[in-house]
């Protein structure tokens, strides 16, 4: 089924496969390698089937056996084959061959590219839906000496063999295609993935661009536009300011994650994770050595005046990078399905920290009105899994009452679901509190911010105040940039 992105292109503009492969066969300097293993050699035969092969394809292989397979790219540390690390090292495998092999003397023009991928498919049980990895490494000028590479994480959706075969092979052409015919445009080129295909066939939950072609690109923003597109549900990067694979820093392992604006992150948001993390180390269950926090923040958290501000996005994710944490950007606005989400890569216990109004729209009817078994089957879903709500107190504005777990009020007709949970241990209170910070709101600091006035900066962590003022961020122009800052600056605008 193809898609249409609306505002993009019409329908009838979409180039089909064929004239795609084509395209790319009929362009004379294009010259490479095809290596493909677990799915077939889907992407390849299109480009077979097009016609022109033969000036393009150099050299098509798949290394099914995975003793063959170690012998010609070696063999994996963990003993596994659907890596990131085994497609690099099929890439340059078959990237230096193709240096040794065809020589510049004789092929002045040609520009070299090798494509790959690593995928499992479906299982025979059916219980594991497949997943793999593909890339492209290839040049766009015959003089240039650095590679260029575009790498992504898939996962399929499709409960057949053969149909994921044939996704991978039309997603494959549609990248080689895109790589050099909109690497110009790699926000437009990531939507053409999806070029005859349908969102219920493929998900998209990680992509990194590298190279001279894509120095200006912030592979963060790229994975934004990996959510902003329904590709995947969510994207995670960590500390480094590097995407990071979902699996990879999930997998079995127990999770912490705090959900919110963090425009600014304050030091209330700091509190709160700190004295939860100590809580919820302290847990039966929990070692502190198998357990990864993250910060949450909505798709609809990012959105201003109807769009979304990437470089506001980029404002938070640099602060929470700096402070050492991993952020998480989602599409999901209701709890249960953060929890449902961190239940595919664990069964290990969850803890979820937030403040007394998170928890208080939580049992609010209103955002389940969608559901079928309301309020009930989205309460099933959070709660069955080994989850735990950690609350931090806040004091009642107009009263100056200290609410917690014990005082607080939810809906009325919510009462009594409320208080199963609350006393089967499901919510505990976070009760090493700092009074003096329970008055600090990320909105207070912004508008002050904004408006130049004094005393923000001792609303914020250590450090973050002095980020903001360097960088600019969140709109803050009162004093000049240092030479270093603005080169800096520059360079994430080119």
């Amino acid at each position: 089924m193809d898609i249409h992105i609306k505002g993009d292109r019409e329908f009838d503009d979409i180039p089909s496969i064929k004239s795609k492969a084509l395209r790319v066969n009929l362009n004379q300097n294009i010259y490479g390698t095809f290596a493909e293993i677990g799915a077939g050699q889907e992407t390849c035969r299109h480009f077979f089937r097009a016609g022109g092969a033969s000036g393009t394809i150099a050299k098509a292989m798949s290394a099914y056996d995975k003793a063959f397979s170690d012998a010609i790219y070696g063999a994996e540390a963990d003993g596994r084959y659907v890596t990131e690390s085994r497609l690099r090292k099929m890439l340059s495998h078959e990237m230096d061959l193709m240096e040794k092999r065809i020589t510049r003397d004789v092929n002045p023009d040609k520009i070299f590219f090798t494509y790959a991928n690593t995928v499992a498919t479906i299982d025979f049980a059916k219980q594991f839906k497949g997943h793999g990895w593909v890339g492209i490494r290839y040049q766009v000028d015959a003089e240039q000496k650095e590679y260029n590479e575009i790498t992504l994480h898939i996962r399929f959706k499709e409960t057949d063999a053969r149909l994921q075969q044939e996704t991978l092979g039309i997603l494959g052409t549609n990248l080689i295609y895109g790589a050099f015919y909109h690497y110009h445009q790699p926000k437009k080129l990531l939507r053409y993935l999806y070029d005859h295909l349908d969102k219920d066939q493929i998900e998209i939950d990680t992509i990194n661009f590298s190279g001279p072609i894509f120095k200006s690109v912030d592979n963060r923003l790229m994975s934004l536009q990996l959510v902003k597109n329904g590709m995947t549900d969510a994207v995670v990067f960590g500390p480094d300011g590097t995407n990071v694979l979902p699996a990879r820093i999930f997998y079995k392992k127990n999770i912490l994650a705090l959900r919110g604006s963090f425009r600014p992150v304050t030091k209330v948001n700091m509190a709160m994770y700190e004295k939860s993390y100590e809580m919820f180390t302290k847990e039966r269950k929990v070692d502190a050595n198998n357990t990864v926090t993250v910060f949450e923040i909505t798709l609809s958290n990012l959105r201003a005046e109807g769009e979304i501000d990437e470089q506001d996005f980029i404002d938070r994710a640099d602060l929470l990078c700096a402070l050492g944490h991993s952020v998480m950007i989602s599409n999901f606005q209701e709890y249960f399905k953060v929890v449902e989400y961190f239940s595919n890569y664990t069964k290990a216990r969850m803890g979820l920290a937030m403040g007394v109004s998170n928890l208080v729209d939580i049992f609010d009817e209103k955002y389940y009105r969608h559901i079928s078994g309301g309020i009930l089957e989205a309460f099933g879903k959070l709660f069955f899994k080994d989850l735990k709500v950690y609350l931090y107190p806040m004091f009642d504005p107009e009263t100056g009452e200290l609410i917690t777990s014990e005082n607080l009020k939810v809906y009325p007709r919510m009462k009594e679901l409320y208080k199963f949970f609350k006393y089967n241990g499901k919510v505990v209170d976070i009760e090493d509190y700092d009074e003096s910070i329970m008055n600090i709101f990320s909105r207070q600091a912004l508008k002050m911010i904004d408006k130049g006035e004094p005393g923000w900066e001792d609303m914020l962590p250590d450090g973050t105040a002095d980020l903001i003022k360097d960088y600019r961020l969140f709109g803050y122009t009162r004093k000049p940039l240092k030479p270093l800052v603005i080169k800096r600056r520059n360079a994430r605008k080119k």
